[in-house]
């Protein structure tokens, strides 16, 4: 009778013991680890990288519970994307986040972690991947704009708000530059006359440079080019383009929301949440060559009223009526 006793205590030890080893196992087990890296500093980007952990969520990952996200900012100096990319690739990071510089950058650092890219250039012309539908190695990512494109349709919406004898400013960072052909073929056949800008690196002292030469020229309005160096510095921009007295048209609706005249293009904030989906997919075990790249379909035309007001200037009501939002 004691032994039946002692025996069925033993059995019902082991039974606990052998659910509890997998348990304590799993819970030992380290958070899967997603490498985000930008070249650009990290305070003006917080809306897409909450959009980011969005689109991570939704795919049933949680920053701290039961994923981990290493930061990497390179605050506008490109010479350090290199080692911060080295430096995710040590940690061994199950996937790497990176906007166009910087995903060029992993790109040379590991040929094995997959990379979701974020970018507003043809990533097949910069190189990243070799198609867009079978995109090959391990780079997928999401476009949020196609530069040509929306560059002609940008000096379009300015050619109807500006009187056609001023001159229209085009400008451009050095390492987004490729859409100017299109938008100089679209000045040609507008009648328009423009000054091409283009900046000889991403700093505040260029971009003054920029607006004294505008100022010079007589400029009557300015398309900014692509590129998450003129994003982080919206601010900057928007306050320039006031002070000059510069009707300005954007790539974002950022820089319309912090005061700037009009943006056409597509959502900054919606391409992340995408890329955070991705990662998401691939932390469940997909392939970069499963996901194939994603292109935009919807563009939105964002006017800021108040602005246009303080220039002195009337939006045609037909450009209000067709415009996406109108801030007023």
């Amino acid at each position: 009778m004691q032994f039946d006793q002692k025996r069925r205590e033993f059995i019902t030890l082991l039974g606990g013991t052998a659910i509890a080893w997998p348990l304590a196992a799993r819970a030992q087990q380290p958070m899967p680890v997603v490498g985000f890296l930008r070249s650009t500093p990290s305070a003006p980007f917080m809306h897409v990288v909450a959009a980011f952990q969005q689109g991570l969520r939704d795919e049933g990952f949680v920053e701290g519970q039961n994923v981990s996200i290493e930061y990497r900012s390179a605050d506008n100096h490109l010479d350090r994307l290199p080692g911060l990319a080295a430096d995710l690739v040590r940690r061994q990071v199950a996937v790497i986040v990176a906007n166009t510089l910087a995903a060029e950058a992993a790109k040379a650092a590991t040929q094995t972690i997959p990379i979701i890219f974020v970018t507003g250039e043809d990533p097949v012309t910069t190189g990243l991947v070799a198609s867009l539908n079978r995109p090959s190695g391990n780079l997928t990512g999401v476009v949020f704009f196609a530069s040509g494109h929306l560059g002609t349709k940008r000096l379009e919406l300015l050619h109807e708000l500006v009187p056609k004898g001023a001159i229209i400013a085009v400008l451009m960072d050095p390492s987004f530059a490729k859409e100017l052909p299109a938008v100089e073929g679209a000045g040609r056949a507008l009648g328009r006359q423009l000054l091409v800008i283009v900046m000889k690196g991403p700093s505040e002292r260029e971009l003054d440079a920029a607006f004294s030469a505008m100022a010079q020229a007589g400029v009557g309005a300015l398309l900014v080019g692509g590129g998450p160096f003129f994003t982080s510095q919206r601010s900057t921009l928007v306050a320039l383009a006031a002070r000059h007295a510069i009707p300005a048209i954007y790539d974002t609706r950022d820089h319309v929301e912090a005061g700037g005249l009009m943006s056409y293009g597509t959502s900054l904030t919606g391409a992340y949440r995408q890329a955070g989906l991705y990662a998401g997919r691939i932390l469940k075990g997909a392939k970069t060559s499963e996901l194939p790249v994603i292109q935009p379909t919807t563009f939105e035309l964002v006017i800021n009223l108040k602005t246009a007001k303080a220039l002195g200037l009337t939006v045609p009501l037909i450009m209000q009526m067709t415009a996406d939002e109108v801030i007023e």
